[in-house]
């Protein structure tokens, strides 16, 4: 990791280890600022996306790398992401799907806002996204807005006036759009893993939601496809 520069502005940047928060931290260091990383490990089957959020900390110069285990919340259940029991989806669905972490981006958001603080960072940056996404209700911009007044009020940086801005920057931006930006900021895609069901190598299965939007993202914005595949018959569908 980079050394902490003593004249520019702290940030915390979620990062999850996939395309999306990848793209977010080579924003944030675009806009000038000092970043401190947190990937969060809340149990789920995916591990494989935590050793992504390393290698991208360290690709990108990031003044520190911290993961924070919450791994017990898993034992609630209730997704897909962290219940064996509950198989990933490969045909997408209506409503809200099963791998949807229930509160994931609020404990997320909470365990950051605490770290900004001790930092005295200026802001919080996630790569939630409402546009080409899952339908969560934790990725949506009521949600940010609500977490926003949140921080206002619940920290002491908050109340004296200092509040930490909570940055969602592709909030309204289509997958293609992200990696075209994110490719102009030099972000290797090959170190990100987005599947939900990813091996222990970080090879994508191909067939999942997340995999489904990753693919197309890549084809409509006209950039090379660099993910590694587990040779699932609907990889390159």
């Amino acid at each position: 990791m980079s050394q902490a520069a003593d004249d520019r502005p702290r940030a915390v940047v979620l990062l999850s280890g996939g395309l999306d928060s990848a793209t977010v931290l080579a924003m944030a260091r675009a806009d000038g600022f000092d970043c401190h990383c947190l990937a969060v490990h809340y149990g789920q089957r995916h591990n494989a996306e935590l050793r992504a959020s390393r290698q991208l900390a360290e690709t990108h110069g990031a003044a520190s790398h911290r993961e924070i285990d919450v791994s017990d919340v898993g034992r609630f259940g209730g997704s897909a992401l962290t219940d064996a029991a509950i198989d990933v989806p490969e045909d997408g669905g209506q409503g809200i799907p099963v791998t949807y972490v229930p509160a994931r981006n609020t404990l997320f958001l909470s365990i950051a806002l605490g770290w900004a603080e001790v930092l005295e960072a200026e802001a919080i940056y996630i790569g939630v996204n409402a546009v080409d996404f899952s339908g969560y209700p934790d990725c949506r911009p009521d949600f940010i807005e609500a977490f926003r007044a949140l921080a206002r009020v619940a920290t002491k940086a908050g109340v004296e006036g200092r509040p930490t801005d909570i940055r969602a920057p592709l909030i309204d931006l289509p997958k293609a759009e992200i990696i075209r930006r994110g490719s102009a900021l030099g972000v290797d895609y090959s170190q990100t893993v987005s599947c939900y069901q990813a091996d222990d190598d970080g090879r994508a299965c191909g067939a999942c939601d997340a995999c489904r939007l990753r693919r197309e993202g890549f084809e409509v914005a006209g950039v090379p496809d660099p993910t590694r595949y587990q040779g699932h018959p609907q990889a390159h569908a």
